[in-house]
């Protein structure tokens, strides 16, 4: 194993901001419940609340309208619990179930659970993708209808980097009463999220991709947007989201926000220019290579690329050998040998999905470390034709 480390894997996850953890390591000694009415409960109370405000300016919420939960996945899976609540007081067919509409390249947490309640308690539709991803806005028009409850569509892929037009889905929404719901995980933090001029009712966030802790994530609910929680028990979150809430977690999440406020924007500036280094060096000297996702509406920092005759899996392999961290997809799929299903749903064949890896670069990302990885590839990628039975 070489010495050099390199993380290109910031997809995945990130690391800790320096002054998310020096937040977190001042608030160590706040112990109490912030439930409790005594000073220790308050001293904690005032913590989340401070959070609270920071995470929702990161997205032009009010600070009511942001629910902490546990994780990306959870907020995802309480939108879609919606259906099961009797309080929906949305669009509810008088015969049969309420529609939801997603896409065929979501996180898995949100395909996972469309399985569950289709049949159930919900008429799942799965709108397709064009060639880089992008919503196909035909078939979305011809699938959404007076009997669709709830739009949940991604905001950001976490593969292949491809930006929604989440405005426009949220307006043809409109016409048929739908709430909508983005999935914003890996957009939130990257690219400036605005959820009142997006009109949106719900918005998934989470810490650990915007260089705060694991376990702790959040969601917008838009005020007077109607809510059943899919945790009962206490009073926590106003009453949203039950169970004591991580006050570690959530003053790190608070942090975190706040210094994506001050360095996104120059950070995605600075990312942009070291895609568009390590595409080109790619494109210059590597044969049979393709690229994945829009090159024009896409996440600063994520770039997929397939190399024909290569399994991605064996590339990882190789380049964590030379210290270089990339992957080949989501990290909540990693544990399977199946193609990506978002690749997949581009159109393209399964020779190609084998064949990608997803570089996502960070607030540490180097010029330097760009160059050395553009090196290392085009050694390993030759490498591996040579030895591929592909």
């Amino acid at each position: 194993m070489k010495e050099k480390r390199i993380y290109l894997d910031h997809n995945a996850t990130t690391p800790l901001h320096p002054a998310v953890k020096k937040a977190m390591t001042a608030a160590l000694e706040e112990f109490g419940n912030p439930s409790s009415m005594h000073s220790f409960g308050r001293a904690a109370r005032f913590y989340i609340e401070e959070a609270r405000k920071q995470v929702g300016l990161l997205i032009n919420a009010s600070s009511d309208e942001i629910v902490f939960m546990g994780s990306g996945s959870e907020t995802n899976n309480t939108v879609l619990s919606l259906t099961t609540c009797p309080l929906r007081g949305c669009n509810i067919p008088e015969l049969g179930l309420p529609k939801v509409i997603t896409s065929t390249i979501e996180h898995p947490c949100i395909l996972e659970t469309s399985k569950c309640i289709n049949g159930h308690s919900a008429e799942v539709s799965y709108v397709n993708v064009d060639k880089d991803g992008r919503i196909d806005m035909k078939d979305y028009k011809e699938k959404i209808d007076k009997n669709t409850m709830l739009v949940s569509i991604m905001m950001a892929n976490n593969e292949i980097g491809t930006i929604q037009n989440i405005r426009e889905i949220v307006s043809i929404a409109r016409e048929y009463g739908a709430l909508v719901h983005t999935d914003a995980v890996q957009a939130v933090g990257k690219i400036s999220v605005d959820v009142k001029a997006l009109d949106l009712d719900f918005l998934s966030m989470s810490a650990h991709k915007i260089y705060g802790p694991k376990g702790v994530g959040a969601l917008y609910i838009k005020k007077r947007t109607p809510f059943c929680p899919m945790i009962h028990g206490g009073h926590q979150e106003a009453g949203r989201r039950a169970g004591t809430e991580n006050t570690l977690g959530i003053v790190g999440f608070g942090k975190a926000a706040e210094m994506r406020t001050i360095e996104m924007e120059e950070e995605a500036e600075r990312l942009l220019i070291l895609k568009a280094l390590l595409r080109q060096g790619i494109d210059d000297s590597i044969s049979d290579t393709l690229f994945i996702g829009d090159p024009r509406n896409s996440i600063p920092g994520t770039l997929n690329v397939s190399f024909i005759g290569v399994e991605g899996e064996s590339l990882l392999l190789y380049l964590d050998m030379e210290g270089i961290a990339v992957s080949t997809g989501s990290a909540c799929a990693s544990g399977s040998l199946d193609p990506s299903h978002v690749i997949l749903a581009t159109g393209l064949s399964h020779e190609y999905a084998h064949g990608s890896i997803r570089i996502s670069l960070g607030r540490g990302t180097t010029k330097k470390e760009i160059e050395y990885t553009i090196d290392v590839l085009i050694k390993t990628v030759k490498k591996l034709r040579k030895m591929s039975t592909f």
